[in-house]
């Protein structure tokens, strides 16, 4: 199949992208490299442009017979989001309608959605189910939320068969530990973590400690990068039966912060300074996926289900590329 890969250069697109090749499929990157790295797709056909310039969407679109469309170009930072809702809504938002309507009149029916945990915003129930209410409490859990319900409609109107895949944590080094995650500036914990054991950062700081939970740090949910991509592809033939999914994609374990940090540790061999500050306004005590759905109806299984396993590939790539991709 002739996959456009909307942010393909980034850390979860450059990894599907090289999944779908090796998998037999024919991707195309469609970036405009503001986050994303060249370096990071190799050979792989690479348009350079923008999701909010339709005309060369269609020209797109059309010149490469493509048949699916993924989607990982959206903004992702909490904090920002709050900072500039609208840079949120312009990007996530905006830029999907017309990445969709572009898809319409050009009769591409099949998409792909990243969205993400939190459009459930603070949890009623952990593990979170995907029918938990979706209540956000940032514009970014906002905007993606208004994406999955536009995709929807699109669907119900006939002109669409979407996926929305909502993440917990990704992470790790997919490929065999040649793609990994080189956000600029970073703000996921395990590459923080592994920066401060590189002695990139002089700490790694803990953002509360008396959370109701057995060490008093936030427990999250660690998928690896590989686990998530798999995921994707069953999900795009799965639209060959259904109009219509919404899956969660996470591990069903929960790691704490103070994991996190041992891991590396582990893993590295090496010590460092971390600090314990104030908790973060609007951080969940314990976040954790209920992927029982996608589990039965993709059949898919998590391989790499262990933290260290998680930690062990990313600490590969970062220790094979210290100062991240080279462009």
């Amino acid at each position: 199949m002739k996959v456009l890969v909307c942010g393909g250069a980034g850390y979860i697109g450059s990894n599907m992208t090289a999944f779908l090749a090796r998998e037999g499929h024919e991707p195309v990157v469609f970036d405009n490299l503001s986050k994303g790295h060249k370096s990071a797709i190799g050979q792989i056909k690479l348009v350079q442009g923008d999701l909010s310039d339709f005309n060369v969407l269609t020209q797109t679109l059309d010149k490469h017979d493509i048949e699916a469309v993924m989607h990982f170009a959206a903004f992702i930072e909490v904090g920002e989001s709050v900072q500039q809702p609208l840079k949120y809504y312009r990007n996530n938002l905006c830029c999907t309608e017309t990445l969709l309507s572009a898809m319409e009149v050009t009769g591409v029916g099949k998409f792909v959605f990243s969205s993400t945990a939190a459009v459930y915003g603070i949890p009623k129930v952990v593990p979170i189910p995907e029918d938990s209410p979706t209540e956000p409490i940032n514009p970014y859990g906002q905007t993606k939320l208004a994406v999955e319900r536009m995709c929807h409609y699109q669907s119900r109107a006939g002109k669409l068969a979407y996926a929305a895949l909502r993440y917990f944590n990704a992470c790790g080094a997919g490929n065999d530990g040649r793609l990994g995650e080189d956000h600029r500036p970073e703000s996921h914990l395990i590459p923080l973590t592994i920066q401060a054991a590189m002695g990139k950062r002089s700490d790694i700081k803990i953002f509360g400690t008396d959370y109701d939970t057995p060490d008093g740090t936030c427990l999250r949910d660690y998928i690896h990068i590989d686990d998530l991509c798999r995921a994707h592809l069953l999900a795009l033939d799965k639209l060959d039966q259904t109009r219509e999914i919404v899956y969660n994609l996470g591990n069903e374990k929960s790691y704490s912060v103070r994991d996190v940090i041992e891991t590396v540790k582990k893993v590295s061999g090496r010590d460092f300074k971390v600090v314990e500050v104030e908790p973060r306004a609007g951080d969940p005590p314990r976040l954790m996926a209920n992927a029982s759905k996608a589990k039965s109806e993709l059949n898919w299984t998590v391989e790499k289900p262990e933290l260290e396993e998680m930690v062990a590939t990313a600490w590969k790539w970062h220790s094979d590329h210290p100062d991240g991709y080279p462009d």
